[in-house]
């Protein structure tokens, strides 16, 4: 049967001996292309799978509420369809609470943790009400208001202007329906701070210094719970610096995932 989300599989030639392959979630409202430039970095070199979530890019839209938890079932249902072994799994905001979540269902799956612009802790009754407030919104008005207002936000006012135009695009495209029953989901989603203490992985810590939407402060306290793991700050970029600042945070990565491979590739 063909996986339920649409997907990319690049640098399957590459030898599985070799080094882990690396899996990589998007955020909201957003989708695979997100990580068009990590793609291009390291699939010449390993295995690389980036898929839209349900609700977003060319995967199906499901109306109503979508928890993390169905998020990472689908992943784990993608993975065993494509074959994949263990793996190093990598998330962006949303795409980083949904790594967590995978941690928590199966974490004999995951080999190294990259976390990036994202951060651990359940909503609070006022992020819940502003959750569902904002489905509502894009439900009633679609994507376009929404993006032109966080786009500044998304990545720095001084960014690339073909990367702001991506960005606003990725947003745009996004169906609000899929967007809403995301937003419903995460107001419903558990706490993953203690399970950050519990991670037996090595773990990548990644954050834009101007980020307003996850802090520093909220990177470095979950660098701070994390038993094994390294803290990188972008500096000159926003919410998403995978995007914004390709080199340093594809440098970043490099250097991390040379170490799972190392332990779990041994030559």
């Amino acid at each position: 049967m063909a996986p339920f989300l649409a997907y990319e599989d690049k640098g399957t030639d590459a030898s599985p001996a070799a080094r882990v392959p690396l899996v990589l979630v998007h955020g909201h409202p957003f989708d695979r292309t997100s990580w068009a430039p990590q793609v291009e970095a390291f699939a010449p070199g390993r295995r690389v799978v980036t898929p839209d979530l349900r609700g977003y890019g060319a995967s199906p839209v499901v109306p109503g509420v979508t928890l993390l938890s169905r998020f990472a079932d689908d992943l784990a249902d993608l993975l065993d369809a494509l074959e994949v072994g263990p793996f190093v799994l990598g998330g962006v905001s949303m795409g980083g609470q949904i790594a967590m979540e995978c941690y928590r269902r199966f974490p004999e799956r995951i080999r190294g943790l990259v976390l990036a612009d994202t951060f651990p802790a359940a909503e609070t009754p006022e992020g819940r009400a502003a959750r569902n407030a904002m489905a509502d919104r894009l439900l009633r008005e679609g994507m376009r208001g929404y993006a032109d207002e966080v786009l500044e936000r998304m990545v720095a006012p001084w960014a690339d202007a073909g990367v702001k135009a991506q960005v606003h695009r990725m947003m745009t495209g996004t169906s609000p329906e899929g967007a809403a029953a995301a937003l419903r989901g995460r107001a419903e989603r558990p706490d993953y701070r203690d399970l950050l203490t519990r991670v037996a992985v090595p773990a990548l810590v990644v954050v834009g210094a101007d980020d307003t939407f996850t802090p520093v402060a909220e990177a470095e306290a979950m660098h701070a719970a994390l038993p094994d793991s390294a803290l990188h700050v972008v500096e000159g970029a926003a919410h998403l610096p995978n995007l914004e600042r390709p080199e340093e945070f594809n440098s970043a990565l490099a250097e991390f995932l040379a170490r799972v491979d190392r332990v779990n590739c041994p030559k």
